[in-house]
């Protein structure tokens, strides 16, 4: 069966075979399909994925919308289909329930999938898994042909010594964690520790990154920048992550902080002004 995907807007882990799309093609670029699917992976992105909807079902195939935004769980991965190839998912859901994650009301407790190919793994907690499960998924990872990226986040409070070693061994290229509420803290420093302990990190490496929340309800940009400085001091290049609410509206000041916290070269420009 050939499907068209569809998607609101274009990221880095959008598919980019010749039935990936943004927007309606021109009547000569029609590709001849069986059905279309909409994927919309943000709230903010319904509005126009309504109006894509309407314009693919001029086809007269049947046209599905799906995706996170919906608020439906989803099912067992099939790679390349709604992520480019080389991404895979080998768990969804978590078993914490954090104030700003909309990841436990739509996938409910964690629960372990196949695992299938690739290397930019994107689960939502994968440490949270079993250790069977986790040694399978790294076991996969020695298979492929680029070195592993954790790319969905790996939880510091779960980080364990046998986890480094999996880390070590398979060369991984990079690895994201996240300070997301005060609690996140110590933890990162306790896994900071181990990661340059396990020979996973350095004091100069940039393989280990932070996503820091910023601009949620009550924060400030002083409170913001202690935070991605401390997520440094722990061992952890540090990315400033934008809360968004479901309407996906951001202040303008909060998107201009994030902008010089966000690209590596302006981070590590100010990482050095107070050092």
């Amino acid at each position: 069966m050939k499907i068209a995907r569809v998607f609101p807007r274009r990221t880095k882990a959008t598919p980019d075979d010749k039935l990936t799309f943004t927007v309606f093609p021109k009547k000569a670029d029609i590709p001849e399909v069986d059905e279309v699917h909409i994927s919309v992976a943000f709230t903010y992105d319904l509005p126009k994925s309504e109006a894509q909807e309407k314009e693919w079902r001029r086809l007269g195939v049947p046209v599905r919308v799906g995706g996170p935004a919906l608020g439906r769980p989803g099912g067992d991965f099939t790679p390349g289909v709604y992520l480019k190839k080389g991404y895979v998912i080998t768990s969804r859901g978590c078993n914490n329930h954090c104030w700003f994650c909309g990841v436990p009301k739509r996938e409910g407790g964690l629960r372990e999938l196949p695992v299938t190919e690739g290397w930019n793994v994107v689960d939502d907690n994968l440490l949270g898994c079993s250790e069977r499960h986790i040694r399978e998924v790294f076991s996969m990872l020695k298979r492929q042909p680029e070195k592993p990226v954790f790319t969905g986040g790996l939880e510091a409070k779960l980080l364990r010594p046998w986890h480094v070693d999996l880390l070590r061994e398979t060369k991984t290229q990079r690895m994201y964690f996240a300070y997301d509420t005060p609690d996140d803290y110590e933890p990162l420093v306790q896994a900071g520790r181990l990661l340059r302990e396990g020979g996973v990190t350095t004091e100069k490496s940039h393989n280990a990154g932070c996503y820091v929340l910023i601009g949620y309800p009550g924060d400030t940009m002083e409170k913001a920048e202690t935070r991605l400085r401390q997520a440094w001091a722990a061992g952890f290049f540090p990315y400033a992550m934008l809360y968004r609410d479901n309407s996906g509206e951001t202040n303008h000041e909060w998107r201009q902080f994030q902008r010089m916290w966000v690209r590596p070269q302006i981070v590590a420009c100010k990482l050095k002004e107070r050092n």
